[in-house]
């Protein structure tokens, strides 16, 4: 209940904050061009809090459906304008300036993405540094020369401190079916020069999570006791008696070694009876356990107990780092990782159009609120990196030449370049009643994946 609560609270917080910096653009460069604005709303549907302000008397106000909002302008389409004010409504402004109007809300987006970047690269992300610590064999990786040991300092010659940006690195080449080149320093010091084919990595396997899987590279990580933290009611774990605290031993009298094997063997065993021998106050004793059946994401069964592994343990700080920046190297980072993030999108939905990659990558509210949740729980520069990354899409998004987004305004006024005229009132009903049958087939899809999620 109090996750659910957190994830609710933290998903709140996520659309209020960018749809209200969103029509912020829009509402700033209006007042900016002397349009009158009627109303700034955050949310869709009945007011459930309302304030005016200003000379204009505006109204700002919060809406019951949290999933969007908008900026009502003065406009004699939309509603008959004193003869006074007709100077103020927005259609009656030069092409230029309503371009501007309807571009600054994803413009505001980016620049939103830029700064929360910038505070990220400021405030320092700790992480694993990206040293190998196990390569398949036949696998990309192997293939490229990458023995274990090896940390990877460059990749496609920008400077790599965490996995997380030997990750980043990989991303567009994989969405662009590239070979990367990267710089490894062996355990000798010695740096060399490889090269990993990315063409061979799907989209939907990256998105999945699986990158690293499909390279056939795991990163070096801490080795982790096999000893029970805390025990999620209900589950496995409980059923079987297990205490925070018990030290695993030993199942099926194969011993454990550390917390991977012992979560790897939970999952290669769903339903399954596993005799396991635990540690408990010094005394060794043996539990039966059958680890609960679910769903991956690829549909495979896997087992799960509902147990976290104890965190009261010595750290090797060798294998962390903090990747930070000072004010201009962060703010060059930022603004770089922002276009970066802004074409991986484009490139990602143009995948998905023509058949290259999943709709099943798109995600809904559900799935935005499990996520900022679990953002928010990790820290502030987790959520933060999460708050730029929806920020971005919502940018990518909105330009797209969709009537009702911004960018099927957009698609309109370029059409009226070229005509010489505005676009008709019918011609844009048209296109309104067919935007929002295509905005309406992506929520369904976007919905249906995440009850997916849920179910799995």
């Amino acid at each position: 209940m109090i996750e659910f609560l957190q994830a609710l609270a933290s998903f709140l917080i996520t659309l209020g904050v960018l749809i209200t910096f969103h029509e912020f653009g829009h509402f700033l460069v209006a007042r900016k061009c002397d349009v009158k604005i009627l109303r700034f709303s955050v949310g869709f549907g009945k007011p459930i809090w309302m304030r005016k302000f200003g000379e204009d008397n505006s109204e700002f106000c919060i809406a019951a459906i949290p999933l969007g909002g908008y900026v009502k302008m003065l406009d004699e389409r939309e509603d008959k304008v004193p003869e006074d004010e007709l100077h103020r409504a927005f259609n009656n402004q030069p092409l230029r300036q309503r371009v501007a109007i309807v571009l600054a809300g994803p413009v505001f987006n980016f620049i939103f993405t830029a700064f929360a970047y910038w505070l990220v690269f400021m405030l320092g992300v700790s992480g694993l540094r990206p040293i190998v610590g196990e390569v398949e064999p036949n696998s990309l990786t192997e293939k490229a020369g990458i023995v274990v040991g090896d940390e990877i300092i460059e990749v496609d010659e920008k400077r790599t401190k965490t996995w997380v940006s030997v990750i980043d690195g990989f991303v567009l080449h994989v969405i662009n079916e590239q070979s990367v080149e990267i710089v490894l320093r062996g355990l000798d010091g010695i740096d060399k020069v490889s090269s990993i084919d990315m063409s061979q990595i799907s989209v939907d396997d990256m998105a999945n999570g699986s990158l690293l899987v499909e390279l056939g590279i795991q990163p070096k990580r801490q080795i982790i006791p096999a000893v029970v933290g805390e025990i999620i009611a209900g589950g496995a774990a409980e059923r079987a008696k297990l205490v925070p605290g018990d030290k695993i031993i030993s199942v099926n009298n194969a011993p454990i070694e550390n917390w991977t094997e012992w979560v790897n063997v939970v999952r290669e065993n769903p339903g399954q009876v596993l005799c396991v021998e635990i540690l408990r106050d010094g005394r060794s004793a043996t539990i039966e356990l059958i680890p609960d059946v679910i769903f991956d994401k690829s549909g495979k069964q896997v087992g799960r107990i509902e147990a976290a592994m104890d965190n009261n343990f010595e750290r090797d700080k060798s294998l962390i780092t903090i990747e930070s920046y000072s004010f201009l190297p962060a703010l060059y980072k930022a603004g770089g990782k922002t276009a970066e993030m802004s074409v991986m999108t484009l490139r990602i939905l143009g995948k998905m159009i023509v058949g290259k990659a999943s709709v099943k990558n798109l995600a809904g509210p559900i799935s935005i609120a499990k996520y900022a949740g679990q953002s928010a729980r990790l820290g502030m520069t987790t959520f933060l990196s999460f708050l730029a990354m929806i920020s971005v899409s919502l940018g990518v998004l909105n330009l797209l030449p969709i009537p009702l987004l911004d960018g099927g305004h957009l698609m309109y006024y370029f059409v009226e370049t070229l005509k010489g005229s505005q676009v008709s009132e019918a011609a844009q009903i048209v296109g309104q009643q067919v935007g929002l049958a295509m905005l309406l087939c992506l929520t369904g899809i976007a919905l249906y994946n995440d009850i997916l999620r849920l179910i799995s």
